[in-house]
């Protein structure tokens, strides 16, 4: 089971318990920040990383720092039935900024390049967002 947060962030069931998972390595704009405006492009980017994962089962891949300091699981995320790397789609389509916060940095060149890619396309926020 999996329910959405926002675009970079899940509620996952792991051996009979909830788990709260946030996406390593990527960052979308802001939509449920306590006391912050939702910012530009961020109901797309929940909507999207919705129909990538909502109903699907999810295989998390962590990396040395398994948890960030709010207790949340961080993880590289992958749907199951075709091995969809989610972290990597949101920021190929412009969903998703990357974001390295070491030592969780196995990926953090793959993201940069589908950024940059993902900027000079003008795809998703890149286009929206005045960026």
């Amino acid at each position: 089971m999996v329910r959405i947060v926002d675009g970079d962030t899940i509620h996952v069931r792991m051996d009979g318990r909830r788990e709260k998972v946030r996406y390593i390595g990527i960052d979308t704009p802001e939509s449920v920040k306590p006391g912050a405006p939702v910012e530009c492009f961020a109901k797309r980017a929940g909507a999207f990383n919705r129909r990538l994962v909502e109903g699907e089962r999810v295989r998390l891949v962590t990396d040395l720092e398994p948890r960030d300091r709010y207790g949340r699981l961080l993880a590289y995320v992958y749907r199951v039935r075709d091995g969809l790397f989610v972290n990597a789609e949101l920021v190929r389509r412009g969903y998703a900024e990357t974001l390295t916060v070491p030592p969780n940095v196995e990926h953090a060149a793959e993201f940069r390049r589908l950024a940059s890619a993902a900027r000079r396309g003008g795809r998703g926020l890149w286009s929206a967002c005045g960026s």
